[in-house]
């Protein structure tokens, strides 16, 4: 998977910025109320440099679909390219020292085969054997499964972002985390006039536990 170049998306989120300068007001307005929005532009520009790689999904389409954010992207699987849309919901939010836990609500799985439509996979989804209703059964059973996916079941789907190497093994990441997991959590993902907005929890009782992890430079 490519990795981003730190200066380019520096130079990206500045000329987005003065393209729209009101989204600075909208920070400001958000941190008054422990809550900070992303562009879904962002996420879509991220998806087009992360898609880069033959494993990668490619085509992906991103738009908010309140509540939740609504997805389609060309996958191979079993070999066929297949294109699939689906609406998710974060439901569940347990951000830790040592995991970022996000329970997913899979909802209006679309799944349309691009290639062969004699092969397996096609198969299988034009004889209804694939319940596109319980997502999280079909993901359960990949062969080759993300780092990230810790379960899957009927309609839900868990991730700890942490298991994905990029972010579990950066220091920066995991010292940021020791210190501000204990006084600041996140009580909701949320997607609003084409953001997703990310709803902060303040603990004052566990300042000390950071201060701790400061003082301890881990």
């Amino acid at each position: 998977m490519p990795k981003p170049d730190p200066k380019a998306l520096l130079r990206h989120a500045g000329d987005y910025l003065k393209a729209h300068p009101e989204e600075i007001a909208r920070a400001l307005s958000g941190a008054l109320r422990l809550r900070f929005g992303v562009p879904i532009d962002a996420l879509r520009y991220l998806a087009r440099e992360l898609s880069g790689g033959k494993r990668a999904p490619k085509d992906i389409v991103i738009e908010a679909a309140p509540p939740g954010l609504r997805l389609a992207l060309t996958v191979k699987i079993m070999g066929a390219p297949i294109r699939a849309s689906f609406t998710a919901f974060a439901e569940e939010l347990d951000v830790r020292a040592d995991a970022i836990q996000v329970g997913l609500r899979i909802a209006d799985l679309k799944l349309q085969v691009m290639g062969d439509e004699a092969s397996p996979i096609a198969g299988l989804i034009g004889s209804g054997a694939i319940d596109l209703n319980k997502p999280g059964d079909l993901v359960s059973f990949m062969p080759k499964r993300p780092a990230a996916l810790i379960d899957a079941k009927g309609d839900r789907i868990t991730l700890d972002l942490l298991k994905i190497p990029a972010l579990g093994g950066n220091p920066t990441v995991v010292r940021a985390l020791r210190i501000c997991a204990p006084v600041l959590g996140v009580r909701a993902l949320k997607t609003k006039d084409d953001h997703l907005d990310v709803h902060l929890k303040a603990t004052p009782s566990g300042v000390a536990a950071a201060i701790a992890a400061v003082r301890a430079g881990v």
